[in-house]
């Protein structure tokens, strides 16, 4: 199979235009046109993962984490990526992107608390990408201007093209010394019959489309406002938020959850005894959005790990918080990620990394 059909799967899965801005993920090394016949999925691509990688002769790595997240000065032998890239290895993170989509990182570990009408924790608000122009032109120039921003690429709403919306109206200007009116005379307020045209352009083809205003409006100084259009929020975001029915007891729920990730121990912050009725979930480091926790009053907090002073905060809200360490609150997902690629793709041999482990150890 095409490594390309497989990264098409993957962004169908977890798109990566959800991930967090700072993120890294996609497609990172590989040939989209190179052969996949085996798949090894890890959480962190180590050294130890490398050499299983090339050892097993596995032809894509899907690494949680990315591996190349800050910009390369170089690939030496010293890199892990040197064999990787000789050895014709590809390697796919989806890393946020999965935390963020529908039965991904946080919607598993919302899965093993119990959680039901459960939200995101953190909505995304989606970017700016769209302003609306809002120009004012005489009645018979109207058509003219309007086309020339068309042209330009205003206009367009989702797979509609040359949208507007125009109201007539009176002008008023005063052209003063030095000024080149193509209506009226300078030294005389002037009044004119004009259009208020209004369409939306996208902000990445703001000075080519104002340039067309300029270049097409009567006028010798066309006014003009733009404003930016900002999106209403999605139903996406990082971090799960629900409510357990029927309630739980902490002591209970700190064992469905060492039961479920497959570990023996948690780091506890705040009450460890008593029914939970609210809950939220995010995979990782996720003190960030510990006061959206506080907001929302919820009863726990599961996630990977947390700060010192983020942990004395929840504590002093009266908030339980279940740190699993970093790793262990993601690696849950992969385990349902590789059944789901056998599953939909039985020609291939998929399997996690055994190499692949957790930096900590509890002694």
């Amino acid at each position: 199979m095409e490594l390309e059909r497989l990264t098409e799967y993957l962004e169908r899965l977890a798109p990566c235009r959800y991930a967090e801005p700072w993120d890294n993920v996609g497609l990172l090394v590989g040939d989209r046109k190179q052969s996949v016949h085996k798949i090894l999925l890890c959480i962190d691509y180590t050294a130890a993962v490398a050499e299983e990688a090339i050892r097993e002769k596995i032809d894509l790595v899907i690494a949680y984490h990315p591996p190349i997240f800050k910009p390369l000065k170089q690939i030496t032998d010293r890199s892990i990526l040197l064999n990787t890239i000789r050895n014709g290895i590809a390697i796919y993170s989806p890393h946020t992107a999965l935390d963020v989509a529908e039965g991904g990182t946080n919607d598993v570990l919302a899965d093993l608390l119990g959680l039901v009408d459960r939200q995101p924790l953190k909505p995304i608000n989606p970017p700016v990408t769209q302003a609306k122009l809002v120009t004012f032109v005489p009645s018979e120039h109207v058509e003219t201007v309007a086309r020339a921003l068309f042209q330009a690429g205003a206009g367009w709403i989702g797979n509609y093209s040359s949208c507007s919306f125009r109201t007539p109206g009176t002008g008023t200007f005063y052209g003063h010394q030095g000024s080149n009116p193509s209506v009226g005379q300078v030294g005389r307020l002037e009044t004119v019959d004009e259009i208020r045209l209004e369409t939306v352009v996208p902000i990445d083809r703001l000075a080519t489309i104002t340039a067309s205003l300029r270049a097409s409006h009567p006028y010798e100084e066309p006014a003009f406002d733009i404003v930016q259009l900002i999106s209403p929020p999605t139903d996406k975001g990082i971090g799960r938020i629900g409510r357990l029915a029927p309630p739980r007891d902490r002591q209970i729920l700190f064992e469905t959850i060492k039961e479920g990730l497959g570990i023996d121990h948690l780091l506890i912050v705040g009450p460890d005894r008593g029914p939970v009725q609210t809950a939220c979930v995010c995979a990782g480091s996720c003190g960030d959005l510990l006061d959206q926790a506080i907001h929302h009053r919820v009863d726990l907090y599961l996630t990977g790990e947390m700060r010192h002073h983020d942990a004395i905060k929840a504590s002093e809200y009266g908030l339980t918080v279940v740190c699993t360490l970093h790793s262990h609150s993601e690696r849950i997902t992969l385990c349902r990620l590789c059944e789901r690629l056998k599953q939909d793709f039985p020609d291939l041999h998929a399997s996690l990394a055994q190499a692949d482990r957790d930096p900590f150890r509890i002694v």
